[in-house]
């Protein structure tokens, strides 16, 4: 597809408003021999190359101007075996599609919180949602992957097979090649779940997050809450005398299996709704499907986003305040500051065990500018930008590489984001793209 086709805007359009290039060429990809002919259509022309999979990349690394786009969006297939619990998906599948797939046998795979987002992206740099403490990241529970490399290869990418690539896109980004299928390890989970989603005032903040801090320490590894400050939205499922109220909200699904799964959940997640009286209380039993979900209508397809991160070791009296301050300050009422509690199953991964690191942070500080009119762009990213500086006094270092606002840090925030793992990734990275092809990522030079 070139720009003069008539369906060159929609295939250029990415879910992050915020970007806005224009490539020369759109390959959308049918299957791994379309990927193989575009990657070595790039490479012989000296074209930059960029890999769209799900689209969804804060960043907006699926789209490069004057290159190629590998687009993967056509390539959805999903196979199931639930006696095995494993699936494996093409590359362009979202979360939502493999959640559909896998949830018609009770089974899920550790996905995010999204349904729209890529798997692609989401599990090359991680991989984090409501199972991160029972099952760990997604990118942990990947058993296999199919992907063309630089010298348009395909490979497969196994704890067997071409182990170090393996280890490589477990947290390494799209650094190694276009990844065309995911193999992942499946988990009993609902069908039917308890979805905790309630709000209390701001001014609760410093009491919400630390009873939520002791909750996690008292129970098992089952539930993985996710605090949020921020503004009620003036939308109707909320009660309208707190529209535009300051909140702290506490959201967490349970990870149960079994006909009585959502009532023990509701048992379980329970003392999360008692914290102090709540603004409203919006918690339920539903489908795990629809849990995943539940959060879609604030991520809308074309609004403005700019997003960074930040690993914490402790929630201090001086951090909390620093983010009930920042949040107040955010000048769009759809932004939030995000408290993911870590910890469980993905921090018993050892940390050289694959390239995804900082396993031990306790907390990850997510900053979220969401907007919806250019003209307010400068002054959202700024306020994010100001919220990260500030951050930054209370954290050890360390960043979660799917929430790196541009990564206009360079380098610096890429050696936060690998930690580690950083000098073998770039080993890695000269053995399967010494050219740097892959480049339009979180990206790795190779060393040289």
């Amino acid at each position: 597809m070139r720009p003069r086709d008539r369906d060159y805007a929609s295939a250029r359009a990415l879910w992050n408003g915020m970007i806005d290039r224009r490539p020369a060429l759109v390959a959308r990809c049918r299957g791994e021999d379309d990927v193989i002919a575009s990657v070595d259509f790039a490479r012989d022309n000296l074209l930059p190359l960029a890999v769209r999979g799900g689209g969804h990349g804060v960043a907006g690394h699926a789209l490069c101007d004057g290159g190629l786009v590998v687009d993967l969006s056509e390539m959805t297939d999903i196979d199931v075996h639930p006696e095995r619990r494993t699936a494996r998906a093409q590359g362009g599948c979202t979360l939502g599609d493999l959640d559909r797939a896998t949830q018609r046998y009770g089974l899920a795979a550790p996905l995010g919180v999204v349904s729209a987002t890529g798997i692609a992206g989401l599990t090359l740099s991680g991989g984090m949602g409501w199972l991160r403490r029972k099952h760990a990241l997604s990118c942990d529970n990947l058993v296999s992957a199919g992907l063309v490399t630089a010298d348009g290869k395909l490979l497969t990418a196994s704890g067997s097979e071409n182990q170090d690539l393996f280890w490589a896109i477990r947290g390494g980004g799209g650094n190694f090649g276009v990844v065309t299928s995911f193999e992942y390890r499946l988990h009993r989970v609902g069908p039917r779940v308890f979805l905790c989603h309630v709000y209390y005032p701001m001014e609760c903040a410093g009491e919400v997050l630390r009873a939520c801090e002791r909750y996690v320490a008292e129970v098992p590894d089952e539930v993985a809450p996710l605090a949020v400050l921020g503004r009620i939205p003036r939308a109707e499922e909320y009660p309208a005398v707190v529209h535009g109220e300051p909140f702290v909200a506490l959201f967490a699904v349970s990870t149960g299996a079994g006909e009585a799964a959502a009532e023990e959940g509701e048992r379980a997640l329970r003392p999360l709704r008692e914290i102090a009286e709540p603004l409203c209380d919006l918690s339920e039993v539903t489908t795990y499907t629809e849990a995943q979900k539940f959060l879609d209508d604030d991520y809308p397809d074309g609004g403005r986003y700019y997003w960074k991160s930040a690993n914490a070791p402790e929630l201090s009296d001086n951090l909390i305040e620093s983010l009930t301050e920042h949040a107040a300050a955010a000048p769009s009422p759809d932004s939030t500051i995000d408290v993911w509690y870590q910890g469980g199953a993905m921090a018993r991964v050892a940390e050289e065990s694959t390239a995804f690191a900082n396993r031990g942070a306790r907390y990850l500080v997510g900053i979220e500018g969401n907007w919806g009119h250019p003209a307010d762009s400068e002054r959202n990213v700024a306020w994010v930008r100001d919220t990260f500086a500030a951050m930054r006094h209370f954290t050890t270092g360390g960043v979660y590489l799917n929430f790196p606002g541009f990564l206009e840090e360079g380098e610096q925030l890429l050696r936060e984001g690998y930690g580690s793992n950083y000098e073998r990734l770039s080993e890695v990275k000269a053995k399967y793209d010494p050219g740097n092809l892959f480049r339009f990522n979180a990206n790795i030079a190779p060393k040289g």
